[in-house]
């Protein structure tokens, strides 16, 4: 392939230059168990030590010991959910959205299956949250509500410090877990501030391996571990720490900390050219979030009456790379779940495309896209069996 051009960034990210650098050492020559007690350990038990200072640093912790390091963000969701639920085996009722990543929302399935009353809150045409439904949905049973930071398929950011405050207002003993997995390095983090129990990032949505992930638990939150067995990660995570991955976070969490002015600045300004673009010179393509606050480099378009997986494949012969939705469902041939929420039509579900931008996406890459893509749009459009609704539509936006 001789053009690469890679707008996946929501699925997985390249692993910064730097990052990889300040792994290398502890595969080779710092490659002692940092729970050894001779000289030889320390320098892997220091990095460890600096890397959570980092993760502390980005999220706005109060100290380190309220970071634990994990796989990733899947395994960080079910530390936090299925910890907080173990420690009020009293209380039954469960609360998140419809939208969640399937990390939350098939946890929370199973949840119901087992027992537990769940609500799910929805959302409006936009992706935004219906905060009234949390509000009454909350009650004296309620153990937990789990909101995401940011949609993993829209990019719709939600209010978590105004959600934190309508949980506590109906119910003060509430925990609120944040998956941020898609938030992290985006835009800045604020544990403090939003006033959130728990919350969960994934090192390789910002430019670390994947792999590492890492939990935030409030000081005043008990969970129970979800792995038993050593005293690693404070009896909260057993198992040798993965050295060179918690170095990698560490040192990723660090330099998106440096970078998210240019993340909030130039990275939104591609990702606007694109969006723009692409609304302005194709007719049948509409912006799936409309209005709604988002993530600097997401954005998700619906091109009416044709398949979404036809023009990525068109794009992937091109050396594009886009997706329709979460990487974790990319094998269903469901419309995704989040955008049934939102009440997208039929016309437009299945042809949604998601392009998620990251510090490496140039303008020249942007205006590539935009030159290819509705040449491909059109090809396909002028094969699809609805070429009456398609003239319509025509008519309607010229």
């Amino acid at each position: 392939m001789d053009k690469l051009i890679y707008l996946d960034n929501n699925a997985t990210t390249r692993v910064d230059d730097k990052v990889f650098e300040a792994m290398l050492p502890y595969f080779k020559e710092e490659y002692a168990n940092p729970s050894s007690m001779y000289e030889f350990a320390k320098p892997a038990s220091r990095a460890i030590k600096e890397a959570r200072a980092k993760v502390r640093d980005m999220l706005n912790a109060a100290n380190e010991k309220e970071i634990i390091f994990t796989s990733c963000g899947s395994e960080s969701a079910n530390e936090a959910i299925r910890g907080v639920l173990n420690m009020n085996k009293n209380k039954r009722h469960i609360i998140t959205t419809k939208v969640e990543h399937p990390a939350v929302l098939n946890l929370y399935q199973t949840l119901e299956k087992q027992g537990y009353n769940v609500d799910y809150i929805g959302v409006n045409s936009n992706g935004e949250l219906d905060l009234e439904q949390l509000k009454n949905a909350v009650n004296s049973d309620t153990a937990l509500v789990s909101v995401m930071y940011a949609n993993n398929e829209t990019g719709v950011i939600y209010p978590i410090e105004k959600i934190s405050n309508i949980i506590k207002t109906q119910n003060p003993n509430t925990k609120l877990f944040v998956d941020a997995v898609q938030a992290a390095g985006k835009i800045p983090i604020d544990v403090q501030a939003l006033g959130v129990d728990l919350l969960g990032i994934s090192g390789h949505k910002f430019h670390a391996p994947k792999g590492i992930g890492a939990l935030y638990i409030n000081s005043k939150t008990v969970i129970t571990p979800l792995i038993i067995g050593g005293h690693q990660e404070r009896g909260l995570r057993a198992g040798t720490e993965n050295v060179p991955y918690i170095v990698g976070i560490g040192k990723a969490a660090e330099l998106a900390v440096d970078n998210l002015k240019y993340e909030m600045t130039e990275v939104k300004r591609l990702r606007d050219r694109l969006e723009a673009n692409i609304l302005k010179n194709v007719f049948n393509s509409r912006l799936n979030t409309g209005v709604a606050n988002r993530v600097p480099n997401t954005t998700n378009i619906g091109f009416e009456y044709i398949e979404g997986e036809l023009i990525l494949l068109h794009l992937s012969d091109l050396g594009i790379c886009a997706s329709s939705g979460s990487a974790c469902t990319s094998g269903s041939l469901e419309p995704s779940h989040v955008l049934r929420a939102m009440g997208v039509p039929f016309t437009a579900i299945h042809g949604s495309i998601r392009f998620s931008l990251s510090k490496y996406t140039t303008e020249k890459e942007i205006d590539y896209v935009t030159e290819v893509l509705p040449g491909i749009v059109n090809k396909l459009t002028n094969l699809s069996p609805f070429q009456n609704e398609l003239e319509e539509l025509r008519k309607l936006k010229s």
